[in-house]
């Protein structure tokens, strides 16, 4: 992995093949999308640490929060966790698959000094490489945080709604019979569609870019709409605009998005979450 300091962390040139306990620094959890299985999945990443610091990205998938003891359920942003996992069955190299039984919350990294700490030397600062790498190999690292050279604009579009196949997924574990003896039966409240997208407009560091716009699809832009369920359109809309364009990417702070990658198409990249330190010296 090129970062802003070298190469200082290296992607994996093979896929590993058996489960291992994984040392986790979470720094995203993505808004749940719907699943015949589980009602709704979320995908949780982060950074994988050793005992010299960062050692790789990972990506833990799937995760029902839903379903999950109160116990484990409270891990957040920033917690680093051990869990077992095992390598997925897809081409992505940092792609896991947890034993959510398994993890534990080792401590809560506050912010900024020791966070900048284990991040800084993950970051990139060309997003159309990372694409250009992806596109070319399903295997190119799938997961970043990239510095933007410059923030353009963030605009909301009105989301279309589940399509036919997220649709009946939802359907579909709604109306499962249960086969299982449950003493609490699981929470089957069918899973929402946000009320906006949002976009971010952006240009990486690479000389050639010609801007980005990517969605943003962090649990906590889908967790702010529903909390404004009873504004306006216009009042919910200039809430979000303040958190996740004037405050978030405020000049004031050093700015990077977290980045990851869809399975079926590697080429395109979503803004999984938003690192945002007071800029420094």
């Amino acid at each position: 992995m090129e970062t802003l300091f070298g190469d200082l962390v290296e992607h994996p040139a093979e896929k590993p093949t058996g489960p291992a306990r994984q040392r986790v620094l979470i720094t995203v959890k993505a808004a749940p999308n719907p699943s015949v299985t589980y009602g709704e999945t979320v995908c949780v990443a982060g950074v994988t640490l050793g005992d010299l610091g960062p050692t790789g990205w990972i990506r833990l998938y799937p995760i029902n929060f839903r379903h999950l003891p109160q116990a484990t359920e409270q891990f957040k942003k920033y917690d680093i966790v051990t869990v077992d996992c095992r390598p997925s069955g897809e081409a992505r190299f940092e792609s896991w698959r947890p034993n959510m039984s398994t993890l534990q919350v080792e401590t809560h990294v506050p912010p900024w000094r020791k966070r900048r700490e284990l991040l800084e030397p993950m970051i990139d600062s060309s997003m159309c490489r990372i694409r250009t790498d992806a596109a070319a190999d399903p295997r190119a690292r799938s997961l970043a945080l990239v510095r933007p050279a410059e923030v353009i604009g963030f605009r909301l579009e009105r989301h279309p709604g589940w399509n036919k196949d997220e649709q009946a997924k939802i359907d579909a574990y709604v109306n499962q019979l249960e086969l299982d003896v449950f003493e609490e039966a699981p929470d089957k409240t069918p899973l929402e569609a946000p009320r906006f997208r949002g976009i971010y407009k952006w240009r990486c560091g690479d000389p050639s870019c010609g801007t980005h716009e990517q969605s943003i699809i962090d649990w906590e832009f889908v967790a702010l709409q529903r909390h404004l369920r009873n504004r306006s359109d216009d009042e919910a809309a200039a809430e979000i605009r303040k958190r996740f364009y004037d405050k978030i990417c405020s000049t004031e702070n050093d700015v990077a998005f977290y980045v990851g990658n869809q399975a079926k198409r590697p080429q395109t990249f979503s803004i999984l979450g938003v690192y945002y330190p007071k800029k420094v010296g």
